[in-house]
């Protein structure tokens, strides 16, 4: 690992990470919040396999949704399919689930009118959710550790994204980096108000700032 991969991981990646603790953190959260998630059926909008194998909390069953392809064999309690969780198949909309699962999507979908399709399909699929987000204002943008890279000009953020060493995915391809930027669109907690207005709204929170927003409903 060199030292800037490993610079990362020590504060994103690794378990003992910022980012790891963060995590523990909210999974501890979400399992008070439902304390039955071992008897739930669970829709994942935009989460992975990998994720809930890691996950130290287990649903009775998790429907995986994803643009990406599904894993080859995955364990019986676990179902993975390909879709757009602002355009899902009828097949999808007419299946009841006990709960709703999103984490760090909802700011990739594409746009005020695609994000409320997101938001429409998380109220309609079940009664209650947990949808959360980084939140656009906190100083560090988490998707490329860069302090404001949220704020700066796409040409900024695409010339920074091609040379900064801390970012998840990197690429010195100018197009590919462009697109890479410009997918990500972090929402301000009036925003997640608005698509969740009959919703909890909590904020997770890192040296006193708001980390990320989290919507939750518990019925």
């Amino acid at each position: 690992m060199s030292r800037l991969n490993a610079l990362r991981s020590r504060f994103v990646d690794a378990p003992d990470s910022l980012g790891g603790k963060a995590r523990a953190r909210r999974w501890a959260w979400f399992a008070q919040s439902f304390p039955d998630i071992s008897e739930m059926s669970v829709i994942d909008l935009g989460g992975t396999a990998s994720a809930w194998l890691r996950a130290p909390v287990r649903p009775a069953h998790v429907h995986i949704v994803n643009l990406e392809p599904p894993p080859a064999s995955p364990p019986s309690w676990m179902k993975a399919e390909v879709a757009d969780a602002c355009a899902l198949p009828e097949e999808i909309l007419r299946t009841r689930y006990d709960l709703v699962f999103s984490n760090a999507v909802i700011e990739h979908v594409g746009g005020h009118a695609r994000r409320q399709m997101f938001a429409d399909a998380v109220h309609r699929l079940a009664e209650r959710h947990w949808v959360q987000t980084p939140y656009r204002y906190f100083p560090i943008e988490p998707h490329f550790l860069f302090p404001g890279f949220q704020y700066l000009p796409v040409a900024a953020r695409t010339a920074l994204l091609r040379r900064w060493p801390l970012v998840h995915t990197p690429t010195s391809d100018r197009e590919a980096a462009r697109n890479i930027v410009m997918e990500v669109e972090l929402l301000s907690i009036t925003e997640m108000r608005h698509y969740f207005p009959s919703s909890e709204i909590r904020f997770e929170r890192l040296g006193g700032l708001v980390k990320s927003v989290i919507a939750v409903k518990r019925k």
